[in-house]
């Protein structure tokens, strides 16, 4: 992944006919899509907003979507929206969580990228917006140091990502184009053998022996660090200034246009959020770690905790270049023909509530909606 890539996408067609490839999330642990009505504190006096009673939030049991589980934790959302009430569900993959935009079972999520791409791609760009961004980094090619010591000892070996097409799939066949090694991306079979893994079976697989190594977001990757793996780079040191997307904040374009106070409201717990995250780590840390529990009935040990948080960013700027190059290694490999993203962000509320915060505004690379 070259510092200098360009990151301008070719603007010619606007296929889906490859778009299913794509549509994975950079998947997480978690439970099922659910309700999850925890920390619901409404302060004496408050009023709804917009008039609406719920405002329907949607995110995965994954420490990449922190912000939304301190928000949750912490009660941010809840107190952002006043008397208007914060459900939420919490999802496994990014399908399911567009399904569920697309249909109003929720209306505003945290997402990976690919998702995002495709649900704006095969919606022709009426559905969604991507509104903020979230977290940057936390993906990490973990190997086993006996069969693999150095990058060369990759080719010949089984690496595992978590699906097809997905964020870190396809960031790893334009990392093994990169060092001149030829894969067929959709069997993964090549110099490198590509092994399609779901997040939850990967530390077993490691430990059965079924894979070398695997490109996986946290807490994967410190999960297979814990069986004994070790981690052969961070992804993080293959992009310009070490920052890439790999959450940022979605809304159904219906309920942006009909709520936009409510949409800025959840943008500002996002942003309270984040300010709180990168003042009180440690103290983030641990509450992320609560609502994993709450949410999924297990918590991790501080051994994958302390490495896996560590690893991440959190950021409010959605690093909209990185995801039109996501989109290019995409392209690249063969999984996506080119979208069309023009218009997939709108950023005008976010930029709002950090100007009222005393913080910069953040760029849509050109990929905004005027």
């Amino acid at each position: 992944m070259p510092a200098n890539r360009s990151t301008s996408l070719r603007r010619g067609l606007a296929a889906v006919a490859a778009l299913p490839l794509l549509t994975l999330a950079a998947c997480g642990y978690g439970s099922d899509s659910k309700d999850d009505s925890s920390n619901q504190k409404v302060a004496a006096g408050a009023k709804k907003i917009d008039g609406l009673d719920s405002v329907k939030i949607g995110y995965f049991g994954n420490l990449t979507h922190g912000t939304a589980l301190v928000g949750v934790n912490k009660g941010y959302f809840q107190k952002a929206l006043g008397a208007t009430k914060a459900t939420y569900q919490v999802f496994n993959a990014g399908p399911s969580e567009i399904e569920a935009l697309n249909s109003g079972s929720i209306d505003i999520g945290w997402i990976g990228p690919s998702p995002s791409i495709n649900g704006y791609t095969k919606s022709a760009g009426k559905n969604l917006r991507i509104i903020g961004g979230s977290a940057s980094g936390g993906v990490k090619l973990v190997v086993n140091p006996d069969k693999i010591k150095s990058v060369k000892d990759v080719k010949g070996k089984r690496i595992a990502t978590p699906q097809l097409g997905n964020t870190q799939d396809v960031a790893l066949l334009n990392w093994a184009s990169e060092q001149g090694w030829k894969v067929d991306a959709e069997s993964g079979k090549g110099d490198i053998s590509v092994i399609r893994t779901d997040n939850k079976v990967t530390p077993d697989a490691y430990k059965a022996g079924s894979i070398d190594g695997a490109w996986v977001p946290e807490p994967t990757a410190s999960k297979l660090v814990a069986e004994g793996a070790k981690v052969l780079f961070d992804e993080a040191d293959l992009w310009p200034d070490k920052k890439f997307v790999i959450t940022n904040i979605i809304v159904s374009q219906k309920f942006l246009d009909a709520h936009p106070k409510a949409v800025e409201a959840v943008l500002k717990a996002s942003v309270d959020a984040n300010k709180y995250i990168n003042a009180n780590p440690d103290e983030a840390k641990a509450a992320a770690n609560a609502q994993l529990k709450v949410d999924s009935g297990k918590e991790l040990p501080a051994d994958v905790l302390d490495p896996a948080w560590k690893s991440i960013q959190f950021t409010n700027d959605p690093l909209a270049s990185t995801l039109n190059t996501e989109a290019e290694y995409a392209v690249k490999a063969g999984l996506l023909e080119d979208p069309l993203l023009k218009g997939i962000y709108d950023l005008t509320l976010l930029n709002k509530v950090l100007a009222a915060a005393g913080e910069s505004p953040v760029d849509d690379a050109g990929l905004g909606v005027k």
